[in-house]
């Protein structure tokens, strides 16, 4: 049986390094859609400016290009 050691520099990353890549991927994944329901949790009945929306839509585009995805 073989343990699933991480490679070196040049090998593939292993598990671990994959796991923790995946953790702050979807953390910043969860930041966007919290900021994009954010932006448009105004009941439409009410007068809200469309900047609004807008901000909120910007900011997780942000978040989603500040990590790469």
């Amino acid at each position: 049986m073989t343990q699933n050691q991480p490679e070196g520099p040049g090998g593939p990353p292993g598990p671990e390094d994959r796991l923790s890549r995946l953790e702050a991927q979807v953390a910043t994944l969860a930041e966007a859609v919290r900021a994009l329901a954010h932006g448009l949790e105004n009941v439409p009945s009410e007068d809200v400016p469309p900047e609004e929306a807008a901000r909120g839509a910007r900011l997780a585009h942000e978040l989603l290009l500040s990590q790469g995805l």
